[in-house]
């Protein structure tokens, strides 16, 4: 498999520096702004947990996926496959990187394909980018087979990039049209700098079915094109944008459906963005160290190990399901609480969250090994005290 030398380079740059930012200690972010109240005897067997989510029709065993990340060539290539692998042994739904290259050069087809060919009946996504034609996008989904079509939204990516395409003029037209051509439901994810309030309600009003936020904290693209540059010169814009916490807090009513992403560091963050509204939370820098360090079978352990201390975690906080995680009570601090100051957000509401459940000696967790089941808490909405 060989890759045009200008779309190709830019696809394994994009690979290392993203690697590269994958310290061994993970960097702080906004999720550390979100606490967890501790309630002793709040914790159920963890045998108990139903991690399964619903997402566009399909059932996801688990609250978790594998975010788009790369493809094009033969190292990237080696990537997918050892994710693909990963996914299909572990259940879990998984997002390519963009096709774009693929489209426009059909002989680096193979290192997007290697995901459905490793993967034939797990829940797969294709990767484009904002600016394509329904029929591209209709191309894209024909060549992963895919159940989901994933739009990234990159401005800010485009602007510090040296080859970016900078007239975002016509965006908002061909999102609209893309989502009408696609024979699959359209996700619409930011790639790392937030998804606001006005977005998220301007993707409703659009027909859109389900966003990922995809918010600042995890892999920094304004860094990574920035590396590219001679001379560095858009270093100021180094953490531009919202957090995945701040923009799933600030989400309408009539958001579509949400995913997290962007700084999901472990299955704790997991939980928080569960616990913020998500459906699911998607994770990409983790996985790719897991993924570009070692192999398929290393890459399967890693995220099996996640699934695990998640299912380990509902139970710890006393959640049977991942809908009932919006009722745990959250202490938020820091940035996130200026953040929902200056928003209108009631952020110590959230505190308190867990008084609207049944009163003590008829929680699940009292009700003994095989309790009649319950709906699940659905969330509540996110206080404001503005309209």
């Amino acid at each position: 498999m060989s890759a045009p030398s200008g779309s190709g380079q830019r696809k394994d740059d994009h690979l290392r520096l993203a690697h590269g930012q994958q310290t061994s200690a993970p960097a702080p972010n906004d999720f550390d702004d979100v606490q967890i109240v501790h309630h002793a005897l709040a914790g159920i067997d963890p045998e108990r947990v139903r991690p399964g989510v619903d997402v566009l029709g399909h059932r996801w065993s688990a609250p978790l996926y594998i975010n788009g990340m790369t493809g094009g060539t033969d190292r990237t290539a080696r990537v997918n496959r050892a994710l693909a692998i990963a996914a299909r042994e572990t259940g879990i739904a998984m997002a390519s990187g963009s096709v774009a290259i693929a489209l426009d050069d059909p002989s680096t087809a193979p290192g997007f394909r290697v995901i459905r060919d490793e993967n034939p009946d797990g829940f797969v996504m294709a990767n484009l980018g904002i600016g394509r034609s329904g029929e591209e996008a209709r191309r894209a989904v024909d060549l992963l087979e895919a159940d989901a079509l994933q739009i990234h939204l990159n401005a800010v990516q485009e602007t510090v990039m040296p080859e970016g395409t900078c007239d975002f003029s016509r965006w908002p037209q061909a999102l609209e049209e893309v989502v009408a051509a696609s024979p699959v439901p359209v996700l619409v994810k930011e790639v790392g700098f937030g998804l606001s309030r006005r977005t998220l309600r301007l993707l409703h009003d659009m027909g859109v079915q389900i966003a990922d936020v995809s918010g600042v904290g995890g892999t920094d693209f304004a860094r990574i094109e920035n590396a590219r540059r001679p001379g560095e010169d858009f270093s100021f814009l180094s953490g531009h944008g919202q957090s995945a916490v701040c923009c799933l807090l600030d989400a309408p009513q009539d958001a579509p459906l949400l995913l997290a992403s962007g700084g999901v560091r472990s299955p704790l963050d997991v939980v928080r963005s569960l616990a913020l509204g998500a459906r699911a939370a998607g994770v990409a820098g983790a996985f790719l160290k897991a993924a570009y360090e070692g192999d398929a079978e290393h890459t399967t352990q890693v995220i099996r190990g996640w699934l695990t201390q998640l299912t380990e975690l509902m139970g710890l906080f006393g959640a049977e399901t991942p809908e009932a995680l919006g009722r745990t009570d959250l202490l938020l601090r820091g940035r996130v609480r200026e953040f929902c100051e200056l928003s209108g957000i009631d952020a110590a509401s959230f505190a308190r969250r867990g008084d609207l459940l049944p009163a003590a000696g008829t929680t699940a967790a009292s009700a003994g090994p095989s309790p009649t089941p319950v709906p699940p808490a659905t969330p509540a909405p996110h206080p404001r005290t503005t309209p």
